[in-house]
């Protein structure tokens, strides 16, 4: 049995797989999931996994260079948005508009849902490198 933190076989395959500036997106359970991306489904229910849950298990094991999020969730979901920003410090932050962020989706190598139901928890991790 693997002994590191994230033991989902499938988000694991996707990490080992990704080089720098690859991208994996976090998503709440309603973002819309482009059809030719790998689609890692967690949802099991309202609020289970949660978005941070699962962002926090996935930055156990990924290095992250720089985060996207949708300029909304300032606004609309600040303490979610607080919780992102208090993870990403010295991570370069960008916003862009949700249309915008849906369509970057198209270029990740998977989207993993969560059962978050809190609106634009979403997120697209950049890859970096260890060295």
């Amino acid at each position: 049995m693997k002994k590191s933190v994230l033991i989902n076989s499938e988000i694991s395959s996707v990490i080992a797989k990704m080089g720098h500036t690859d991208m994996l997106t976090i998503c709440d359970s309603g973002l819309p999931i482009p059809k030719n991306v790998e689609r890692i489904d967690l949802a099991l229910k309202h609020g289970i996994p949660t978005f941070l849950d699962t962002l926090d298990t996935v930055l156990e094991e990924l290095q992250v260079e720089e985060i996207v999020i949708a300029s909304e969730i300032e606004e609309v979901s600040n303490e979610m948005y607080k919780e992102i920003e208090k993870r990403f410090e010295n991570v370069k932050i960008t916003k862009v508009a949700h249309e915008e962020f849906k369509v970057m989706t198209k270029e990740s190598m998977a989207i993993v849902r969560t059962g978050e139901f809190t609106p634009y928890a979403n997120i697209i991790l950049k890859s970096g490198v260890v060295f």
